[in-house]
């Protein structure tokens, strides 16, 4: 056979086998989060990520439709537009949500906290919010100084969520609780209800994943 009809033919097969295999390619079904707009049309769910022209349907996956229940809970039902927080499979033009980080109501996109930013939380009566990340957890609380102490891994044991730590004269302990959290003044609901103890000063709110 002449050489060069040979690498064109193996060329050829190569081509087909890579071709094959993209096609083939398995989709990848992890849950991962999802940040974005969403709003209802009739029957339909529609989800446009955060810096993105594209859009996708929403199919709720969760035990009993809990997704969806958590959502009409804050006005998508009624025809409000919301900024959600889903963990789901995005595949093409379809979102497979089952379960829910945060939702607000005419929110702002907010894309995820990376290296610097593990948790956020924040409550209200006395107002407070917390940003746990990188090297500080931070807690701010209105009128008063804010609080920074040294970031270690939140650890995590059944539907309970732990961080201990102390510096100078303050000691912080955090407990979040894997139960749905709404925040009538943030016009949202979020996936964890949060309590904090600064000192023996219980500060109470909701907290969610970044």
């Amino acid at each position: 056979m002449n050489i060069r009809h040979s690498f064109s033919a193996l060329a050829a097969i190569l081509l087909a086998t890579a071709l094959h295999a993209e096609e083939t390619k398995p989709v990848d079904t992890m849950p991962k989060m999802a940040y974005g707009l969403m709003l209802k049309q009739g029957d339909k769910l529609i989800f446009s990520p955060c810096r993105d022209r594209s859009y996708a349907y929403v199919e709720d996956v969760s035990a009993d439709g809990s997704v969806t229940k958590v959502l009409n809970s804050v006005g998508l039902d009624a025809g409000k537009r919301l900024y959600v927080e889903l963990l789901g499979v995005l595949e093409g033009t379809q979102l497979r949500a089952s379960a829910v980080n945060m939702a607000r109501v005419e929110g702002r996109c907010q894309m995820p906290g990376g290296k610097e930013e593990s948790w956020r939380a924040a409550g209200n009566d006395p107002a407070w919010a917390m940003v746990a990340g990188g090297e500080h957890v931070q807690l701010q609380r209105y009128g008063k100084p804010e609080v920074a102490l040294p970031y270690t891994e939140f650890r995590t044991e059944g539907n309970v969520t732990r961080y201990d730590g102390a510096k100078d004269n303050n000691k912080l302990s955090v407990r979040f609780e894997k139960t749905l959290c709404r925040d009538t003044a943030a016009n949202g609901v979020f996936a964890w209800t949060a309590t904090l103890d600064l000192n023996g000063q219980v500060l109470k709110g909701c907290a969610w994943a970044r």
